[in-house]
Formats: structure tokens, C-alpha cells, sequence
């Protein structure tokens, strides 16, 4: 009886295992998705941004023509 018992919570033990680097693998997944959705959000305000400062300076370089 025993034996069936440990056998039992060798094979839970070894799920549970199983089940904590998925979690993990998940978390990771949502890390990433994260900063990904940080650095597009800061390369589009950088962008619009600078578009301004780019149409200033073509409008000067036009005047200075």
C-alpha cells in the first residue's frame, strides 16, 4: 500500500512541477508583451514628436531660401 502511495505523489509531485514552468513560461510571455507594447507606444509619440520639429525646420530652410 505503501508503495502505491508513493508512487501517487512521485507522479503529483511531477505534475505540479510541470505546471510551475508553464506559469512561468506564461509570465514571461506577458513580460514581453508588455515592453513591447511600452516601446511601440514610446516610438510612435517620439515619431509624432519630431514630425513637427521636422516640418518647423523644412519651413525654415524654405524661408532661408
Amino acid at each position: 500500500m505503501s508503495a502505491l502511495v508513493l508512487r501517487t505523489y512521485a507522479a503529483v509531485v511531477r505534475r505540479l512541477g510541470d505546471a510551475r514552468r508553464g506559469a512561468t513560461a506564461v509570465e514571461y510571455a506577458l513580460l514581453v508583451a508588455l515592453i513591447a507594447g511600452v516601446l511601440i507606444a514610446a516610438i510612435t509619440a517620439l515619431g509624432q514628436g519630431t514630425e513637427g520639429l521636422y516640418a518647423t525646420m523644412n519651413a525654415l530652410a524654405k524661408y532661408l531660401s
